[in-house]
């Protein structure tokens, strides 16, 4: 274990970015400019606030962003709750990565991509899917079906409508659970639209979302003909140290921190039930 990673490193916040009424995007540099570390897509960092506390998130910039790390975080307990009320140009206390990223260089290379998101899940993939993006030569297709509880609640809206969308060879498809005013696109919830949308099983999937989204999406790409060494999702919110000491990510024989986050689905059925 490198004792680096357990130093917290001095970030300077530069941008804070509203993307819906309870997630914002924060934009961290190193004291004199640049990354504070390098990291591969799905890793995690611990950020921290003196006498607010500390917590694990996910990196949601692209390694291939020389200039920046981004972090998209929800508010929903102290340490959230303080990061949203940073201003620009404060510091926090940032160490990592930690995990395992998603294999963008070996298994997904060459291959067409399906992302699948609900909510804040984006957030993780966001990473792997700029990533893929920065690097077109080195994948297929790319289809994106991400959801969230109305359109207010979509993570990176504007970045999904200005870039995603206008990438060549890049697909999104959005959906929101109920009808809202202003919204002409679909409704209804991810699982269900993934198997409406139906699509060529020899794409690699990659989920994120919610317990329940994961748990059904899973099945209804089986029931397309999806095979569980296809699939990868991650699991960051059950890390805790990082690196394998506190016991909190510990399901059966894996460590969440050190064996994941990212799983291929047929790992998840050697674990216990409770997972």
């Amino acid at each position: 274990m490198n004792n680096d990673v357990l130093i917290p490193r001095v970030g300077v916040v530069t941008d804070i970015r509203t993307d819906t009424p309870d997630v914002k995007t924060f934009r961290v540099i190193a004291p004199g400019g640049g990354k504070v570390f390098e990291h591969i897509p799905g890793q995690c960092a611990m950020l921290s606030l003196p006498g607010a506390g500390e917590g694990m998130f996910s990196i949601t910039s692209s390694p291939t962003n020389r200039e920046f790390m981004e972090f998209s975080i929800k508010k929903c307990g102290c340490l959230t709750t303080a990061l949203h009320e940073m201003e620009p140009g404060q510091q926090v206390g940032i160490r990592g990565p930690y995990g395992n990223g998603f294999p963008v260089d070996t298994a997904f290379k060459g291959k067409d991509m399906l992302f699948i998101a609900g909510g804040i899940g984006l957030a993780p993939l966001r990473s792997v899917i700029n990533y893929c993006r920065d690097k077109r030569a080195d994948y297929g297709k790319v289809e994106i079906v991400y959801g969230a509880r109305s359109m207010d609640d979509l993570v990176d809206y504007r970045e999904i409508l200005d870039e995603w969308m206008t990438d060549e060879g890049v697909a999104v498809h959005l959906t929101i659970d109920r009808p809202q005013e202003g919204w002409d696109g679909h409704v209804g919830f991810v699982p269900t639209y993934v198997k409406e949308l139906g699509f060529d099983t020899n794409m690699t999937a990659v989920i994120c979302g919610p317990p329940i989204m994961i748990k059904f999406t899973l099945a209804g790409l089986t029931d397309l003909g999806f095979d569980k060494t296809q699939v990868y999702t991650t699991m960051e919110l059950r890390m805790k140290c990082g690196v394998g000491k506190c016991g909190r990510c510990n399901i059966g024989d894996k460590y969440v921190c050190k064996d994941g986050p990212v799983f291929r689905c047929d790992q998840l059925e050697n674990m216990p039930d409770e997972y």
